[in-house]
């Protein structure tokens, strides 16, 4: 499809590298059952390869001229279901009732990347989820406690899932070229739930409050902001439980720590 230009309002940039685009799909390990979900397949560049290797194929693109081209590039292929439609606006469930045995796979635009990450950790889950994202963010999600890369989207994924970095891929392998370079990460939500529902949302809420003063020691502000509002004994009482010392950095600490610190305040309230 050569004669369509990139809209810049989508951040549309396609990977045109092959041998790139094959480990991509072969990070999936694809078995004949699977169903996989192509987030903006775009020109068909992952779907090539991944068409034939699995039991079903849904390509979910919002730009319209492109939805048309795969609907008649893809759209007579058994197994393979074309929606044009925002991932941010289609749950998982509509697609299958079997969201938690489902693949992910895409190259995202860059602009929306951590809605569509958190998107897509929300429950229910799929079984992996295998994304090329800006090499910047794919550091913040792998980033280790104490340095200046970890923070609120750390926690937020690493809280419910285990990631590991696949490939880096150089800026050259696209077109247009853009002006940073990428990684493909796999993320495998933790199975069973590491928490229950109220849980995340506490612990949602904990590390956006932390990681607005994230310079701030962790006991100022577990005293300091209304939603939690502890006195010096219970903030004395949490260090003793859970043998954290408060006086450090929210950035210090890691999602597992989190997750405990989450908890023995939920008991708190």
């Amino acid at each position: 499809m050569a004669q369509h230009r990139p809209k810049r309002w989508l951040g549309q940039t396609f990977l045109v590298d092959g041998n790139l685009q094959r480990k991509i799909v072969e990070a999936l390990n694809l078995e004949p059952g699977d169903r996989v979900l192509e987030i903006g397949p775009g020109r068909g560049a992952l779907t090539r390869h991944l068409t034939g290797r699995c039991g079903g194929l849904f390509l979910v693109e919002l730009d319209r001229d492109l939805a048309r081209y795969l609907e008649e590039e893809f759209g007579g292929l058994p197994g393979v279901r074309i929606i044009n439609e925002d991932i941010l606006r289609l749950h998982l469930g509509q697609l299958t009732e079997r969201v938690g045995d489902l693949k992910v796979v895409g190259n995202i635009p860059y602009n929306i990347t951590t809605p569509i990450l958190f998107h897509l950790l929300k429950r229910p889950r799929p079984r992996e989820i295998v994304l090329m994202v800006q090499k910047e963010v794919g550091e913040r999600v792998l980033a280790s406690p104490g340095t200046p890369e970890f923070g609120a989207l750390t926690v937020g994924v690493r809280s419910v899932a285990r990631v590991e970095r696949v490939l880096k891929v150089p800026a050259s392998a696209f077109r247009p070229v853009p002006a940073v370079a990428s990684v493909v990460l796999r993320i495998r939500p933790t199975r069973p739930e590491p928490l229950c529902p109220e849980e995340e949302e506490a612990l949602r809420n904990l590390t956006r409050l932390a990681f607005q003063q994230r310079r701030k020691q962790f006991q100022v502000i577990l005293r300091g902001h209304p939603d939690t509002a502890l006195s010096h004994e219970q903030v004395r009482e949490l260090e003793v439980i859970t043998g954290f010392d408060l006086r450090r950095r929210p950035e210090t600490f890691s999602p597992e720590d989190f997750v405990l610190l989450s908890r023995e305040l939920g008991k708190l309230a």
